[in-house]
């Protein structure tokens, strides 16, 4: 099971108590709602949304949606990107009386084969009237807030030579240097903590992420945290970049674009791998390295060939914090066991290994969302993790002043990404010092 080490992580804070699904639990200034609640033993978070299955967290990086909670009376909040404070209250959502036993979670066994809800009980139209009156009272996620906002967010105006989107290893060497060759250059990225990959690998891991986010501030680099770019609209004078945080709203005008969004976590294709105590790799080497919490007692780690590397790297690591780790290739596994956690993987030759927490070390799919938006092309590349953006040698785009470096142009890992970030920075501050140099008379 999950726990803390004894002893202190680098960016432990001070001790809070907070309460999450009615219990109280310990955490630390600066680490996660969601990390803190899986230390203290929180299995299951939430529940499903149309079988009502446990869930709880699978990446920590906001993008899966398996920790979303209701914190502080607002619905559906990342509880792995809120940081914990003294007397903060996260409620479970969809379920009831409770995620952990949940009355609604019979639909998942009533209904095994599937449920198509476009057919159910189609036969008889009071049936089918009745039926949409129940499927009505049970969709959506959440309830709305009880206290409307107080206040519209603020608008902030951001006009820079570069924009960087992503603060992970390749972005902030990127930002970094373009900012050293002078370029007003700003950074967006969406984490808790600049860093992004490097904070959850063993072999570099957070005094090296450290590092890399104060030599892009030493060299000039604007940041916003917390901050994730949610839309690209071209018809507003000359390109605008639109980025959100919880508290304000900024308008990004650039004249060159870099995309550094890594690559998201993704689920292996094993039977119910959707159950609590299943985490990406990263996940757990997010704990270990950052708040000093061992993701499991006896861990079960299935890797795609190409993440072996990595995931012997973390699971080494684990070993060393005292777990009992099996690294078995992804395409040997064929279910996962338990239900509100984990109890064992069962092999395709029948054999099973017991565990109670399941890794999954999957190549990360590139985080294209943006760049396509811009209008940039992609291509399918299974051995960089699904579609890529594609670029030249020198980190271009296929659209004028859009460049793209790290994993989101292919899985590449923390350390080759970080060389990939900062040869393109590179480019693209000669290729902006020429613009500008033909624009002066």
């Amino acid at each position: 099971m999950t726990r803390r080490l004894p002893l202190a992580a680098p960016s432990r804070g001070v001790p809070v108590e907070l309460s999450v699904a009615g219990a109280t639990v310990r955490g630390f200034t600066g680490e996660s709602v969601a990390a803190a609640a899986l230390a203290g033993g929180a299995q299951v978070m939430s529940r499903s949304l149309k079988y009502h299955r446990p869930r709880s967290a699978f990446c920590l990086e906001g993008h899966c949606g398996g920790c979303l909670m209701r914190i502080e009376g607002i619905p559906n909040r990342r509880a792995c990107q809120t940081p914990c404070h003294a007397g903060l209250r996260a409620e479970s959502q969809n379920a009831f009386p409770s995620a952990e036993l949940d009355v609604l979670g019979a639909v998942d066994f009533v209904f095994a084969r599937g449920l198509d809800h476009h057919t159910l009980m189609t036969g008889s139209a009071i049936m089918n009237l009745m039926a949409n009156r129940v499927v009505r009272q049970l969709s959506g996620l959440g309830t709305l807030p009880a206290v409307a906002a107080s206040e519209l967010p603020q608008v902030g105006e951001h006009h820079v030579d570069v924009a960087v989107i992503g603060g992970g290893a390749a972005g902030l060497c990127a930002a970094r240097a373009t900012a050293a060759a002078g370029a007003r250059t700003l950074l967006i990225d969406d984490q808790l903590a600049f860093g992004g990959s490097l904070r959850a690998d063993p072999r570099h891991g957070a005094p090296a992420a450290d590092k890399a986010h104060a030599q892009a501030q030493a060299a000039g680099v604007t940041f916003l945290p917390r901050t994730t770019a949610i839309g690209y609209f071209p018809e507003d004078a000359g390109g605008v970049l639109v980025a959100a945080s919880e508290t304000q709203l900024h308008r990004v005008v650039a004249r060159e674009w870099i995309w550094a969004t890594g690559g998201y976590p993704v689920l292996l294709p094993v039977a119910d791998n959707d159950r609590p105590s299943v985490l990406a790799l990263r996940a757990a080497g997010r704990l270990l390295e950052e708040h000093g919490i061992l993701a499991g007692g006896v861990i079960c780690v299935l890797t795609h060939p190409r993440m072996r590397e990595d995931a012997e790297a973390t699971a080494a690591a684990l070993r060393d914090a005292g777990a009992e780790v099996t690294v078995i290739p992804a395409a040997e596994a064929q279910a996962v066991l338990g239900r509100r956690g984990v109890r064992g993987v069962r092999l395709g030759d029948g054999r099973r290994v017991d565990c109670d927490t399941v890794l999954m070390a999957s190549v990360p799919s590139p985080a294209t969302e943006g760049a396509r938006q811009q209008g940039c092309d992609v291509v399918l590349d299974e051995t960089g993790g699904g579609f890529c953006l594609v670029v030249d040698e020198h980190g271009r785009t296929t659209v004028p002043h859009v460049w793209g470096c790290g994993d989101v142009c292919g899985y590449r890992g923390p350390g080759a990404a970080a060389a990939h970030g900062q040869a393109v920075g590179e480019h693209v501050a000669r290729a902006l010092a020429s613009e500008l140099s033909k624009a002066v008379p």
